[in-house]
């Protein structure tokens, strides 16, 4: 066992008689072939002590893991309680199963990595893109280097150090396959100017997606708060046991219906939040998955689907979702800054069809 992992262990000089502790070594090739250098710690509750948190519980039992890092763990998922993602301030009942993954260590730096960018504004502060689908903003274990933040230290030189080394100048998320406007710093200063903007709530963003069905309200509010799920799918509150209860978070998203077709509408969406997954898990919730959004109820369509005739093959094979504008006061100037970014090719491609073949 390496170094690291032998200070990182369990204080078994302290155990009582209320925890039992299985740990395991997770280590091997990853989905993308990368090494997952972890380990995995099962602990089962035997006795509820009132007043006492998870995060002071893990820390009792590992306590050269400060409890920031046990916090941080926790938001990140990698703590689960009978399965389920939780809260830092969750009391362990008595049966619990607590799992507790131990990441791999942080790489020191983001190795520079040419991929090609689209840029939509640059200056000596910021560097905003339009994102192309398929590729994740930040890698996400050591050794990936295909990524948004590979890409632009290798554009940039230089980017804010962030809190997080996996994240360089990294100051929000699209999903993989979600293009769009995406903005990074450059400075340190810009960084932390603009995540507080983006903390107050006062950036705009706004989003279009293609949606299966005639959304009848012309706009509307969708409040539905969320949590994930095992299967990092996210649902609505349901009855459940308390470390369920906890992980639901507010989630409000506005919308705009843009145009009705038959059986399907273009729509502008403006969050108000920032749920992993929100705009798609709200319009699902809805009634009007987003087109190609299979993992919410949503359908890839064609030529042939949406014309009746030509080629079959799906036009996308992932959510017809895209981030079209962003709002901002550029943190270091203190003027309006508003960025729009383009539509891809295959998103023109679908509302081309549909106003030829679906118009109302």
């Amino acid at each position: 066992m390496s170094d690291r992992r032998s200070s990182i262990d369990a204080n078994d000089d302290n155990l009582d008689d209320e925890l039992s502790i299985v740990s395991e070594d997770e280590s091997g090739p990853s989905e993308d072939g990368a090494v997952a250098d972890t380990q995995t710690h099962r602990i089962r509750v035997w006795k509820r002590r009132s007043g006492r948190r998870l995060d002071k519980y893990l820390h009792h039992r590992y306590p050269r893991i400060s409890r920031t890092t046990l916090q941080k763990y926790i938001k990140q998922g990698l703590v689960t309680v009978n399965g389920l993602p939780t809260k830092a301030s969750y009391e362990p009942a008595e049966g619990d199963l607590v799992e507790l993954i131990l990441p791999p260590p942080p790489p020191n730096e983001i190795t520079p990595v040419d991929i090609p960018l689209e840029v939509l504004f640059e200056d000596d502060w910021l560097l905003i893109i339009n994102k192309q689908a398929g590729i994740v903003c930040h890698p996400a274990y050591g050794g990936q280097i295909d990524t948004i933040a590979n890409a632009a230290v290798f554009h940039a030189k230089s980017l804010s150090k962030g809190s997080d080394s996996f994240r360089p100048g990294i100051l929000h998320r699209l999903d993989k396959n979600t293009t769009g406007v995406m903005a990074i710093a450059k400075t340190d200063e810009a960084h932390w100017r603009l995540s507080l903007q983006f903390e107050r709530r006062t950036v705009t963003k706004e989003y279009f997606a293609i949606c299966h069905g005639e959304i009848p309200r012309d706009d509307g509010v969708i409040n539905r708060p969320l949590a994930p799920t095992p299967s990092t799918m996210f649902e609505t509150p349901t009855l459940g046991s308390p470390p369920r209860q906890a992980m639901y978070k507010e989630a409000i998203t506005e919308y705009k219906v843009q145009k009705r077709y038959r059986d399907y509408s273009s729509v502008a969406l403006f969050p108000k939040t920032g749920r992993t997954h929100q705009l798609r898990v709200h319009l699902t919730m809805l009634g009007f998955p987003i087109v190609g959004d299979e993992k919410y109820g949503g359908r890839s369509v064609s030529e042939l689907s949406l014309a009746g005739t030509g080629d079959s093959t799906p036009i996308l094979s992932f959510q017809a979702l895209h981030a079209r504008r962003l709002r901002v006061v550029h943190p270091i100037t203190e003027k309006p800054l508003e960025v729009e970014a383009p539509f891809p090719a295959t998103i023109t491609r679908i509302l081309q069809l549909l106003e030829q073949h679906r118009r109302k």
